[in-house]
């Protein structure tokens, strides 16, 4: 069976779902089918993510992950306003503990200016506790423009919105796209089910995203090597000790925020994630393993660059995964009287990361194109609150570069 599509959107996540949205919005005459290999949209990242708006304030000025996370995050909360979707703008605490990490809360306190970041406010120990009654700290940033929100109800809202704007439009869920093939201006997009004539494809693929753009011809270096965070979970009787989001102050050197502490939007609340290399993209359990993802990510030089890098911070991350009382006493820090008892074992997130073959993390957003195509080939967090602002990105890059 062939189909024929003006734009093909592979990848539904957040991302895909956003891009899909902005360009019906744009382009309500075109028709625009999206492909997603799960049986459900926003089945990897978008889901199983901290569920938080990030404000901006950690992000280098005038880098994309600064700008589209500012301008996303004031759309997202807009959109979730419109649509009813479950959210709350409920401020969050990054806080020092330690006197050593004072300059680093400083720079993120700069980066917030440069950034725009509006709500803002400098708090001590009186007003921290205050703020969360359980948490301790000589010092730290409240942002009262962070939020919590269901990621996956807004990517189905968007996909919703974006098929009622032309019915041509489709979603077609648990498709693989295995492959493009170029036929003159049109592009054959082919899944497992069936093949796809587009005008143009455009690809948000996560975990995959190396592996697509490959696919359709881009010499790629670098490579997608996964993270899995696990989560822990307050019991009932611990929930009160958090009110909304407290975050400590990031490591300089690592790249990932730290575990925090997050209420979500129904009400739970969790504490991680950690990082830990994972041996399956996909792979939410301690011990799940694929012997192409594992043979792809170890025999990749960057892999080794980062693990050398982060040595000290990954054998702590790891003992960390299989230790309740290690992943407690991180914890401890901020909310010094939780005890053993009061967290139990959560849920688990993957991170795609796009790592260089110097080991670097690729840290910005990058999406690159060719005269047919668009691809998404990092968008690791802020994307899911920048997804609005991202989507409207891809679209203009279409608009310039395919002449829409």
């Amino acid at each position: 069976m062939t189909t024929d599509y003006d734009i093909v959107i592979v990848g539904g996540g957040i991302v895909g779902a956003a891009t899909m949205y902005k360009l019906q919005l744009k382009f309500p005459g075109r028709s625009i089918l999206l492909i997603e290999k799960e049986e459900r949209l926003a089945a990897h990242q978008t889901g199983n993510n901290s569920g938080v708006i990030h404000s901006g304030i950690y992000y280098k000025p005038r880098s994309l992950k600064a700008v589209n996370c500012v301008n996303g995050r004031r759309e997202l909360v807009a959109f979730a306003r419109e649509y009813g979707i479950r959210h709350d703008v409920c401020g969050k605490l990054i806080v020092a503990v330690d006197k050593n990490e004072l300059p680093q809360l400083q720079k993120i306190w700069d980066h917030g200016e440069a950034n725009g970041i509006e709500n803002c406010r400098w708090v001590g120990p009186a007003d921290i506790s205050e703020i969360e009654p359980y948490c301790t700290g000589i010092k730290g940033i409240h942002v009262g423009c962070t939020g919590i929100i269901d990621f996956r109800g807004a990517t189905e809202k968007m996909c919703e919105l974006a098929m009622a704007l032309n019915p041509k439009s489709h979603l077609h869920l648990g498709e693989t796209v295995i492959g493009f093939h170029r036929e003159g201006e049109l592009v054959r997009v082919k899944t497992q089910k069936a093949i796809y004539t587009a005008g143009k494809v455009i690809v948000c693929a996560g975990l995959q995203a190396d592996r697509l753009a490959r696919k359709d011809g881009i010499p790629l270096r670098e490579q997608v090597v996964g993270f899995r965070g696990d989560y822990y979970e307050l019991t009932e009787e611990a929930k009160h000790k958090v009110k909304n989001l407290i975050y400590p102050v990031p490591n300089p050197d690592f790249p990932f925020l730290g575990v925090h502490f997050t209420r979500m939007v129904d009400g739970s609340v969790e504490c991680g994630p950690n990082a830990v290399f994972t041996f399956k993209r996909e792979g939410y359990g301690k011990t799940d393993f694929n012997l192409r993802d594992s043979w792809e990510a170890l025999t990749y030089g960057g892999t080794w660059r980062l693990f050398f890098k982060n040595m000290k911070f990954g054998v702590d991350e790891y003992r960390r995964a299989f230790s309740k009382r290690l992943f407690l006493k991180t914890l401890q820090r901020m909310v010094p009287s939780l005890t053993m008892s009061d967290i139990e074992p959560g849920r688990a997130g993957v991170r795609a990361l796009l790592l260089g073959t110097d080991g670097d993390t690729r840290d910005d957003f990058r999406i690159e194109y060719t005269d047919h195509s668009i691809h998404v080939l990092n968008a690791p967090s802020p994307a899911a609150t920048a997804a609005l602002a991202i989507g409207e990105y891809i679209a203009d890059l279409a608009i310039r570069h395919f002449k829409f």
